[in-house]
């Protein structure tokens, strides 16, 4: 029979786990996105040698599992004497990671945009960074919400794997507490049902954000 008087009784730990996953998660992607407007505009460079950096960056972060990256950055840095908290790894890991992708979403909006709009930009007298952060980064973002949104989505899912290296997150705390309670089912499928709330807000707050977008 299942008991969730258990899962209650620990449901505050469970909420702080949940705490732990959302920042990181959501610092993570705020990261990756400025790493990967970076990894964009070098994918997209004329030179050569910075497209091809970029390119092999790119292919390798989204080629390889996560959980592997995980480990790199907390086991094998130590190794040559760089010392990083479980959380601060989480995080180098999280960002690289998502940057690699969302570098390819923003790409994808980047190849959309009208081919003239440098020209006129450069007929009114309006430098490369400026026509970046006025008038293309505006319209990029617009056009790649909805997969920013998914990525985002998919980041807080595979949050669960840093568990792996001593974070409490929503995870950590679902297997400590399954394995000294021997109650797996109810708290895994309660950590499910958290998860599941997370990732729904999240898709809520991003439907609102591309609509309040649509209206300017």
């Amino acid at each position: 029979m299942l008991d969730f008087t258990v899962v209650l009784e620990n449901m505050p730990s469970l909420l702080r786990g949940m705490w732990m996953t959302t920042w990181i998660s959501l610092l993570s992607i705020a990261i990756g996105f400025f790493i990967g407007v970076v990894l964009c505009l070098g994918r997209m460079s004329t030179k050569r040698s910075i497209c091809n950096i970029c390119a092999f960056y790119i292919s390798c972060l989204r080629g390889t599992p996560l959980l592997v990256q995980l480990v790199i950055v907390f086991y094998f840095l130590p190794l040559i004497g760089i010392q990083i908290p479980s959380i601060a790894a989480a995080i180098i890991a999280l960002s690289m990671n998502t940057a690699a992708f969302q570098a390819e979403i923003l790409r994808g909006g980047f190849q959309v945009l009208p081919k003239g709009q440098r020209e006129a930009a450069w007929t009114f007298g309006i430098n490369g960074w400026q026509r970046l952060r006025y008038i293309e980064l505006p319209q990029v973002f617009r056009q790649t919400l909805p997969s920013l949104v998914n990525e985002t989505i998919d980041i807080v899912k595979n949050s669960a794997l840093i568990s792996t290296i001593a974070v409490t997150d929503l995870m950590r705390i679902a297997q400590t507490y399954s394995s000294t309670t021997y109650r797996p089912i109810e708290f895994f499928v309660t950590a499910g049902l958290l998860y599941l709330i997370l990732t729904s807000c999240i898709g809520v707050a991003g439907r609102y954000i591309e609509s309040r977008l649509e209206i300017h």
